[in-house]
This record gives structure tokens, sequence and C-alpha cells, in this order.
């Protein structure tokens, strides 16, 4: 009995020991997953599902709603290609799945200021971000200059020079992008992440001409004869007035905000990638839905008139009025035709004050009677022949 109860007083040590162990190695697993992640994630990808910071959630949220809009409208506007037949409306389309195309590429960069930073993502944000928002002005710009010869000529460039114009534009801010990182990591071996705000900034400088180029030339929109397209240069400056606008915000955030709220660090990457969401949603609301619907709508028909356009000649109401005043004359015809068989048959019945025979009631049914109708279609006055038609019955 005393051999049974000290065995059983070891075995209890034992199974407590691995009851704190199972306890502790659970403890340590939640503790490093973060909430609402998986267990499999990878650390680098925590940002994207991670529930304590909220603000990664709410940005890829976004970014993947315009995403999705973005494929729409592309789709939209392959489909409908073959349907364009205005010319004026089907060159610039390349131009616009550039620019889409832009668009598409700030939203999923968002993704990368989003996920934990390492030497491929930091050079993949230091490359993409001032290429892809140069892609985007540079379609603006074409727009705008597009846009100016239509208001003031009537006639725009042809297709393959406003997507040639875009993509040489472009092709600076790539070269300056491809020198930057050359310079700083391949030639002084520095980290890819290593390098300060006003270093970003200052490789940007490219595309701040370029929204500024484009803001410049869309005022230029506003004057012109053909005011029918003047509607696509007020897309165009609204576009790139608030593009203008957020620009100076982040940048304003990004360069001296962050480091007065002591946030630098915290702060760094949710200030750029709000900045690229925010900027997408303004291409594709103020500019890309209203070109492509513009696009696709066919155009009116010359010969259909518009009954709303005051600038136009009143073409319905003198056709009526010519219809009208044939209508008057054939009347008048009729009546005086009608008076002068009347004026006949007065002459030959009574004749010498003669009364002679009564016509009959079928004869009277049969005489012409004017109408209310017919007096006022006449101005008012009675219908009477004219004197030298009754010449040849004689006068009585």
């Amino acid at each position: 009995m005393f051999l049974a109860s000290a065995r059983k007083m070891r075995t209890h040590p034992a199974l407590a020991f691995l009851l704190l162990f199972v306890i502790a190695s659970g403890a340590s697993e939640n503790a490093s997953t973060s909430r609402g992640c998986g267990l499999d994630l990878l650390p680098q990808y925590v940002s994207l599902c991670d529930l304590d910071t909220i603000w990664g959630i709410v940005v890829e949220a976004v970014a993947g709603a315009g995403a999705l809009i973005t494929l729409l409208l592309m789709l939209i506007l392959l489909v409908r290609l073959p349907f364009i037949k205005d010319k004026e409306k089907k060159d610039p389309v390349g131009l616009h799945f550039l620019f889409l195309l832009g668009t598409l590429g700030l939203f999923g960069l968002t993704f990368a200021f989003i996920i934990r930073e390492d030497e491929t993502i930091c050079a993949v944000r230091r490359f993409l971000w001032g290429v892809l928002f140069a892609l985007c002005f540079s379609c603006l710009l074409s727009q705008a200059w597009r846009v100016r010869r239509l208001v003031r000529h009537g006639k725009s460039p042809s297709g393959w020079q406003l997507a040639g114009a875009a993509l040489c534009l472009m092709l600076v801010q790539v070269i300056i992008a491809i020198e930057w990182l050359v310079l700083t990591v391949l030639r002084d071996a520095k980290p890819a992440c290593a390098y300060e705000p006003m270093d970003f900034v200052m490789a940007l400088i490219y595309d701040m001409v370029l929204l500024v180029a484009a803001l410049g030339l869309a005022l230029c929109t506003l004057c012109g004869k053909f005011r029918k397209w003047k509607q696509n240069g007020a897309c165009v400056l609204v576009t790139a007035f608030l593009s203008a606008l957020i620009w100076v915000a982040w940048m304003t955030m990004y360069l001296f905000g962050n480091a007065e709220l002591r946030q630098g660090d915290a702060w760094g990457d949710p200030t750029l990638a709000i900045t690229l969401v925010a900027s997408g949603w303004v291409f594709v609301i103020f500019h890309a839905i209203p070109e492509v619907h513009c696009t696709i709508l066919p155009a009116p028909q010359e010969n259909t008139p518009n009954y709303f356009d005051t600038s136009q000649p009143r073409m319905r109401e003198t056709a009526f009025e010519e219809d009208a005043q044939l209508q008057r004359t054939y009347m008048e015809n009729k009546a005086f035709s009608m008076d002068e068989h009347n004026a006949a048959l007065r002459t030959a019945g009574f004749r010498n004050g003669s009364l002679g025979n009564r016509p009959s009631a079928p004869f009277r049914s049969n005489v012409y009677q004017p109408t209310e109708m017919a007096v006022v279609l006449n101005g008012g006055t009675e219908m009477v022949a004219h004197p030298r038609s009754l010449g040849s019955f004689g006068a009585p």
C-alpha cells in the first residue's frame, strides 16, 4: 500500500508539469499570432489581416474595390471598341487604356506599403511610385493637349501620337528611378530601405512638373469655339487640381507632419498607402468614368433636330407656318369656287326680278357653307367672290 501511494505521488507532478507545458506553448502561439490571421501566415503579411492595426484592412479593402472598378472599365472599353464609329472618340482609346493601366498599378502598389518591408519590397516601392504616377500624369497631359486641339480646331491628334507622347514622357521618370536605385543601392552599397523622406520626394520632382503642366494646359481647354468638348477639358482640370491638392497634403505630412508628431517610422507607410488609394479613386471618378462614358456613347445623328437647343433655327415652326399658309390658300380657293357657283345659281334663278323656281332641299344641302375653322383660317373675313368672276353670268 505504501509503494502504491508513493507511485501515485510521483505521477501527479509529471502530469502537472505536462499540463503546464501545453498551456505555455499555446499561450506563446497566441502571442506570436496576430488577431484575425491564421497560424501559417508569414509575419511579413500580418498587416493585411491584423485586426489590431485596422488601417491596413481598410486601405486594402478600398484599394481592392478600386482595382475591380478599373478592371471593369477596361473590360467595358474593350468590348465596346468595335462599335465606336466616331474617329474623334476612337483615337484616344489607347491613351485611355494606358491611363487605366497606370491607375490599376497605383491600387496594386498600395499593398506593397501595407506589408512589412524588406529589400525587394523597398526597391519596388522606390521604382514604381514615380513611374506609375508619371504614366497617369503623362496621360492627363496628352488628354489636355487633345482636348485643346478639339476645342480650338475641331480636330485632335491621332491615337498613336497621343499614346506615344504619354509613353515618352513616362520614360523620363523610368530613367530617373533606375539611376536613383543604381547610385544608392549598387554603387554606395546601401540597403534599399535606407533612404530619407526628402530623398524620396526629390526623386519625384519630374512627376510634379508633369502635374503642373497638365493643370496649366487643362485651363486652356476652357477657351474655344467648339463647346461640346469643353466638358472633357473640365474633367481633366478637376482631376489635375484634386491630384495637386493630394500631393501637397501627403508631402507636407510625410516630410514635416510625422516628424512633428514623433510618428515618422510608424506613420510613414500609412501616409503613402492612403495617398495611392486617394489618387487612384480621384483618377477613376473624375477622369476614367467620364471619358469611358463619353467614348462608348453613340454620337447623335446630324439630321435629328435638337428641340432643346435654342441656338438652332426654328425649322419646325417655319415648316408649320408654310403648311398653314398652303392650307389657307387652298381653303380660300375652295370658297372662291363655291361662291362663283352660288352666284351663278342666283343670277339664273332670280334674273329681272322674277322669283323663278327655288332650289330644292337636296340642292341646298350641297351648297358650300363656311365653318368657323374656315373663317378663322381666312383671317376672320367673309369669303366673297371677286366681282369680275360674275361678269360672265351677267349682273342683276
